[in-house]
């Protein structure tokens, strides 16, 4: 088969510098006994060239949008086999499908009724709980309509307790208040003898923690994995010690990875040597434990290490 070469829009996805026209994402999830490899590789972010779900080393499906070769024998090992592959296959004919393609995983798990023990309905679940948040303080700068429901939801007297609480637990000593204003919006105010409003006065660190706060705890019930870029970047380095420590009480069951520049969080007291990472300028992640010969004790002050070059041949 001969294959014509596809000339694809520029995206964020690629290297600035790379020669592919395409990228590949691989995703390994454990639950159990069951390893699942979810893998596909895209040339754009709306325009997929393959991909392939393969449970316990056997390939349950593999499709090759760009060559027009599909593999879907293994279907049964997930109870899918059911699955009308055909109609799928056909939707992909249709013209405005060519370029934003729907991956097979998606139509698949919104077209097959699955047992509520399958091994995909688990993947599903912990899918959906994941989460990527770039804290900052942008929400003065939102949309009142944006804002709206997250006052609704501070109505109730015992949520905009626990916001105060949750301050009040990361080092703001505040009380809280949320007022109607006369075009039946609802309004955040700092409660002194005046009502100061939030939004306007709140320090760029506490408006941060309300964005935490609002796409995290009020969002997410139940979250599988969660993924903080520079989440201390408006933080003094204690209230940064003292969200881990909220995060980790809060969410015990859910893997969090945190992105700093904090040498003061490379800590004993907060994190295992083999939780703490180096992202090296290439690109490689190494664990402190693995990034030094000598045996790390819990008396061991990690940010000297650091500081006086103990890790610098991982940086």
């Amino acid at each position: 088969m001969i294959v014509e070469p596809v000339y694809i829009e520029n995206s964020m996805i690629l290297n600035a510098d790379s020669s592919e026209d395409y990228a590949k994402f691989s995703y390994t999830f454990g639950f159990g006994d069951d390893e699942i490899i979810y893998q596909y590789t895209r040339f754009s972010n709306r325009e997929l060239r393959d991909e392939e779900l393969i449970i316990n080393g056997i390939s349950v499906f593999k499709c090759d949008f760009l060559r027009g070769e599909y593999e879907f024998n293994n279907l049964k090992y997930i109870d899918a086999e059911t699955a009308n592959v055909e109609r799928y296959l056909q939707s992909l004919e249709v013209e405005e499908n060519r370029k934003a393609r729907l991956p097979f995983l998606k139509w698949l798990i919104g077209n097959v009724a699955l047992k509520n023990d399958s091994v995909l309905n688990r993947l599903i679940n912990y899918v959906r709980g994941m989460m990527v948040i770039t804290i900052g303080n942008g929400m003065p700068y939102r949309s009142r309509r944006m804002n709206d429901g997250f006052y609704e939801y501070l109505e109730d007297s015992e949520n905009l307790n626990d916001l105060e609480e949750f301050f009040n637990e990361m080092g703001i000593e505040c009380k809280l208040a949320l007022k109607k204003l006369p075009d039946d919006h609802n309004e955040l105010y700092f409660a002194h003898e005046k009502l100061i409003p939030f939004l306007s006065n709140a320090s760029s660190g506490t408006l941060a923690l309300l964005t935490l706060y609002r796409r995290l705890i009020f969002r997410v019930k139940e979250a599988s994995l969660v993924y903080l870029d520079e989440f201390d970047a408006f933080y003094h380095y204690e209230m940064a010690q003292n969200v881990i420590q909220f995060l980790k009480k809060k969410y015990p069951r859910c893997q969090i990875i945190m992105t700093s520049h904090n040498t003061n969080l490379m800590t004993n007291r907060l994190m295992r040597p083999d939780c703490l990472f180096i992202l090296s300028s290439s690109g490689t992640l190494t664990s402190l434990c693995n990034a030094t010969q000598r045996e790390l004790r819990e008396g061991h002050n990690l940010e000297k290490m650091y500081i006086s070059g103990e890790f610098e041949k991982y940086e």
